[in-house]
């Protein structure tokens, strides 16, 4: 199962990394996304980054703005979450997905954290 951190409260225009740990598997192969819930609303897809080829992918909301990355030795993929807007707000959960592809299913969520972008 897949371990985020790095949530906390930051004002609007700062910065947050997200990390996502995997122990007992190879983040590498699989495709991993991320996924926020805001309050009230469904969860919503924001990134993902293939496995192997490494190929991102961004929703509207986040592109410029986030980036996703794998750091293979650590076996660790991260969120880098820039220039930050109170509609940001929400619990971030971390998943990995059945195949390479970031169009596989989600096979395994995480506990989720929570990004607070208030000032």
């Amino acid at each position: 199962q897949p371990v985020e951190s790095g949530g906390g409260l930051v004002q609007p225009g700062g910065s947050l990394r997200l990390s996502c740990a995997a122990s007992g598997f190879t983040l590498t192969y699989y495709a991993i996304g991320w996924f926020r819930q805001a309050p009230g609303k469904e969860r919503e897809g924001v990134s993902c980054i293939s496995g192997v080829t490494g190929s991102t992918y961004y929703a509207d909301s986040v592109k410029g703005r986030f980036t996703i990355s794998r750091d293979t030795a650590k076996n660790t993929v991260y969120l880098q979450m820039n220039s930050l807007k109170p509609e940001d707000t929400g619990i971030y959960y971390c998943a990995t997905r059945s195949g390479r592809s970031c169009s596989s299913g989600v096979d395994r969520w995480g506990q989720g954290t929570q990004v607070t972008v208030s000032s």
